[in-house]
């Protein structure tokens, strides 16, 4: 059963959860207020998937842009909303929306708590895919890389950090660091080809002989585990740089070194082996520690929610209530205060905000849906609004005196339009403006 158009929900967070989310609630006709960090809606699908695939971006927005196309859909960037923020979540309750669905992200750094963490040259994963994302004001940090790069984890998000120092920075080496072993890498094969013309053949074959018996002691098989990995060469990118890129597995950080000026100068691992756990494997230190050489550590290890947005957080993520009211599909998109023991009123949580750092795009716009449809069902509990465009209407204008431009949905196709133009001129695949001034600018010179 559809709802009439008489209520109104802001969801907070533009990345493909909130987006598809949105367009969820609008065909149900909700009148939706979309609020966005950014500028520019998109997210992680925008910012955090890697620079090159122009393609598979351009589509991407060619779909945000039929979302925010949708007369139901308000579209609001530059606005932050949280504890620190332009808005609270209770800012939002108070102006009349009958539930707040948050799609936030995980906008969190989630660290390993090492002792030389806070060295120059240490950085998250998040912050580099950011910065040559030119995602705005990663786009303007100095992020200084050294010749020596570890990284820290094995899943897609490092290939992608590998990719960039391979490919662009063309640095010496890089160590990819894994607790676990090569049966139990996270990276795809075709991920994988971005960067396997630069494996360091010998110390592969190496590596993988020295972590075998560990491997077999858990049932699983060296060479297979080798030769998933090797399967990116046939397909693997034309080689561009000398570096070398080889793996460390089994090998867990324990401390950052750090050199006179406040750099890092070496990164000491410590030998783990793996131990059966409930189905699966574990990794157990043995107390055996070494040291690379290394002068910039790059941790891959996802993220968490932001601790300042104003919900509950456990696990790195927001509580979601353990008996749902509304469950979709079994699970729970209800936010919920542990100290109380009770949902929070009129709050919901979608995509990584509900469950950081799982899966992409598609993952996302599936969690935002389900979301959506727990919202509706919430609201069918609700007496309609008498006039819920109105309401919406008066917050566009409180917004006004905001000490800031707040950005609309024909501000950003506008800014869009522009970088297309300059990305025609240039004779480039895309071009975007890497701070928020110049997006600025360019919005309030088109509407003049």
């Amino acid at each position: 059963m559809s709802l009439t158009t008489n209520y109104a929900v802001a969801v907070i967070g533009a990345g493909p959860a909130g987006l598809y989310a949105s367009r969820q609630l609008a065909g149900e006709g909700v009148q939706v207020v979309l609020i966005n960090r950014d500028i520019k809606p998109g997210g992680l699908a925008e910012y955090g998937i890697y620079k090159d695939k122009h393609k598979m971006k351009a589509g991407l927005r060619k779909q945000f842009r039929r979302i925010l196309e949708t007369p139901e859909i308000m579209y609001f960037g530059n606005v932050i909303v949280g504890e620190k923020g332009d808005l609270t979540l209770k800012d939002l309750e108070a102006a009349g929306f009958q539930a707040l669905l948050v799609t936030v992200g995980a906008q969190g750094t989630k660290w390993l708590g090492l002792p030389g963490e806070d060295l120059q040259r240490v950085y998250h994963a998040k912050d580099v895919v950011y910065h040559f994302n030119q995602l705005p004001p990663f786009s303007q940090q100095d992020m200084a890389i050294g010749k020596r790069v570890a990284v820290i984890g094995v899943g897609n998000v490092m290939i992608d950090i590998v990719r960039w120092l391979v490919r662009d920075l063309k640095v010496d080496e890089v160590i990819a660091v894994a607790r676990r072993g090569p049966a139990e890498v996270k990276f795809t094969r075709k991920e994988m080809e971005h960067v396997a013309a630069n494996l360091d053949l010998k110390a592969f074959d190496a590596e993988v002989e020295r972590v075998s018996t560990w491997m077999l002691e858990v049932d699983q098989d060296p060479q297979s585990a080798k030769d998933f990995i090797l399967s990116a060469l046939p397909r693997a990118d034309e080689k561009v740089s000398e570096t070398r890129f080889r793996f460390e597995f089994l090998s867990s950080p324990s401390v950052l070194l750090g050199d006179e000026a406040g750099g890092v100068s070496g990164l000491e691992i410590e030998e783990t082996k793996l131990i059966p756990k409930n189905g699966d494997t574990k990794a157990q230190r043995l107390g055996t520690k070494r040291i690379l050489d290394v002068d910039t550590v790059i941790f891959c290890i996802g993220d968490k929610v932001d601790e300042n947005f104003g919900l509950p957080i456990e696990w790195n993520e927001f509580v979601k209530n353990p008996a749902p009211l509304y469950p979709v599909k079994d699970a729970s998109y209800e936010a919920f205060d542990p100290e109380s023991g009770k949902p929070i009123a009129n709050t919901f949580v979608a995509g990584w905000s509900r469950e950081a750092s799982n899966g992409l795009v598609g993952i996302a716009r599936k969690d935002g849906e389900n979301g959506a449809t727990a919202v509706v069902e919430y609201l069918k509990t609700l007496a309609p609004l008498e006039n819920p465009t109105e309401m919406a209407e008066k917050f566009e204008a409180s917004l006004s005196q905001l000490d800031k431009p707040v950005v609309t949905k024909e501000d950003w196709m506008r800014l869009e339009g522009v970088e297309q133009t300059e990305a025609e001129k240039r004779g480039l695949e895309a071009f975007k403006f890497g701070t928020n001034e110049e997006m600025l600018a360019v919005i309030n010179k088109e509407t003049a």
